[in-house]
This record gives C-alpha cells, structure tokens and sequence, in this order.
C-alpha cells in the first residue's frame, strides 16, 4: 500500500480531532459530534467497520 498525501492529510485531520476531545469544558453534544467524524474518518481510511 503506497501512502500518499491524503493518508497524511486525514491523519492530521483525525489527531486535531481527537486533541478537541481532551479539551476542558467541550459540551457533550460537541463530543458526540467529535466522536462521528471520528469513526467517519477511520472508516474512509479503512481503520474500522462502520
């Protein structure tokens, strides 16, 4: 498997995301929003099953 810029750019993507869920005072709607885009990115880059 070659990795590529967007394998690059969706990581990032996913490790600002995951940093936002450690951050005091985050309401818990915002987390669960966090927590989809989460398993959204993980599935385009084939981490887990949705």
């Amino acid at each position: 498997m070659t990795y590529t810029c967007s394998d690059y750019r969706l990581e990032m993507i996913l490790l600002g995301i995951r940093r936002r869920l450690y951050e005091e005072d985050l309401p818990e709607d915002e987390k669960e929003r966090l927590l989809r885009e989460i398993r959204l990115i993980e599935a385009e880059m084939e981490m887990q099953d949705l």
